[in-house]
């Protein structure tokens, strides 16, 4: 009988995308923690979509923005970053957004779930909050150590 609760009630509601809950957490806010991962994996869809958002063919999206890498096929290049080091090549570092939000990777489309807490903006809303400064972003770049 729990099983059909669980079916029957439960489930709809978690799956109901009219009633989902909004995500408790602003990307508009972050500094982009989750573009600085080292190892972005695409796929070929992303690359195929990439290329189609570029009007390039898949042969130069593939050269152009991905490397082989960590048992990757396609890994996103990235570029220098002041806070990060090194951060996605398509992350705009002055405005702090991502340029390609329509044709972005499955990856980013995922991240960091649904209905879910981001990590990273707790993070950073706690230091924010700590240091008593709205546009403080915590250094996570260690190469000058």
């Amino acid at each position: 009988l729990s099983r059909l609760i669980v079916r029957a009630v439960l489930l709809p509601r978690l799956t109901d995308t009219k009633t989902r809950a909004m995500a408790p957490y602003n990307c508009l806010k972050c500094p982009g923690y989750c573009c600085s991962y080292p190892v972005i994996a695409l796929t070929k869809r992303d690359v195929e979509r990439l290329g189609k958002h570029f009007k390039l063919t898949y042969a130069t999206a593939k050269r152009r923005f991905t490397r082989e890498g960590h048992g990757h096929k396609y890994l996103m290049r990235r570029k220098g970053d002041k806070h990060f080091g090194r951060i996605c090549q398509f992350f705009d570092t002055k405005e702090r957004r991502c340029t390609i939000y329509h044709a972005r990777p499955a990856a980013c489309r995922a991240y960091p779930g649904e209905n879910v807490r981001c990590g990273y903006y707790d993070f950073l809303m706690h230091e924010r909050r700590a240091q008593e400064d709205d546009t403080f972003v915590a250094v996570t770049n260690h190469s000058a150590d």
